[in-house]
């Protein structure tokens, strides 16, 4: 699968995967809520997303990931846990041209059912409008064949894209290959960003909804998946990881407590959260980006 703003390739043989984080911190933010700082990023951001991949593929994935991460603040404010504004995070040499954004949030405040709302309310806001992208924008992308195409970024496909790829166009041949409008790039990018955040360790997404339905349990499951990714880079070397895996060893794989861990879900709520933890297997691929020759 390839990407394209219908006249443009990458092909440059160097460019590895920068993995794009969005995760919730857990250190004290201030009482005064930073302005200035996350706006300068949030602009920055809009620029190198424009330059990734032009104006369409910037407007909407700049509008998924706004989605997200107000989904977390806005839970935030309804139970009251201090945190900060997003910081978007802008990565000009990216394929992607970003890295995602991150909320500081005050750790040990708020109870489970709190913890459980914030963690889930991100990934499930930005998915509908990624949901929508990835529809609409393989509507407008174009079948290929393969041996006729330049050199192109290429662009892994988790089980949840191939399955809109086949509703759209139906079996492909083995000559042909899809390729993205830019809608349905920022659709794909969105479907992976979420997830990896779903990821159930530490304080991604899945960290969060992870602990709130196992509480200290968690932490072992957290450890042992860890060590299992680190285990899968090694043996098939998926090498472009390694950032992503220093900065979950930096962040520890453990979850912090909430102020009140014994407050129950129900079952809704933890219905919904196993259910959303699976959407790792739908949207996730192990190696989003290499160059097709």
């Amino acid at each position: 699968m390839d990407f394209t703003e219908h006249d443009r390739t990458a092909s440059d043989p160097k460019i590895e995967p920068e993995l794009p984080i969005l995760a919730e911190n857990s250190s004290p933010t201030p009482t005064g809520r930073r302005i200035l700082i996350p706006v300068l990023l949030f602009a920055a951001t809009c620029v190198s997303t424009f330059l990734a991949a032009g104006p369409i593929y910037a407007l909407t994935l700049m509008l998924i990931l706004t989605a997200h991460e107000l989904g977390h603040f806005f839970q935030a404010l309804r139970y009251g846990v201090p945190a900060s504004l997003p910081y978007f995070i802008p990565m000009p040499l990216n394929p992607i041209g970003t890295m995602g954004a991150v909320i500081g949030m005050r750790a040990h405040m708020g109870n489970r059912k709190a913890l459980f709302d914030i963690g889930i309310t991100g990934p499930l806001a930005g998915l509908v409008p990624t949901l929508v992208c990835c529809i609409v924008g393989l509507r407008y992308s174009d079948i290929i064949v393969v041996a006729e195409r330049p050199p192109a970024l290429n662009l892994g496909e988790p089980l949840l894209f191939k399955l809109l790829i086949y509703l759209t166009f139906g079996p492909l041949k083995a000559t042909e290959d899809v390729l993205l409008h830019p809608l349905a790039f920022a659709g794909w990018v969105g479907m992976f960003i979420t997830a990896l955040n779903l990821v159930p360790i530490g304080q991604l997404d899945g960290g969060h909804i992870l602990y709130a339905l196992l509480r200290r349990r968690a932490h072992l499951v957290a450890v042992a998946l860890l060590l299992a990714v680190m285990v899968c880079v090694v043996v098939f070397g998926y090498w472009g990881w390694s950032l992503m895996i220093f900065l979950l060893v930096l962040m520890g794989p453990r979850h912090p407590p909430t102020a009140d861990d014994d407050m129950p879900l129900g079952t809704g709520r933890t219905v919904l959260g196993w259910l959303t933890l699976t959407f790792v297997v739908l949207g996730f691929t192990p190696e989003p980006f290499n160059i097709r020759g």
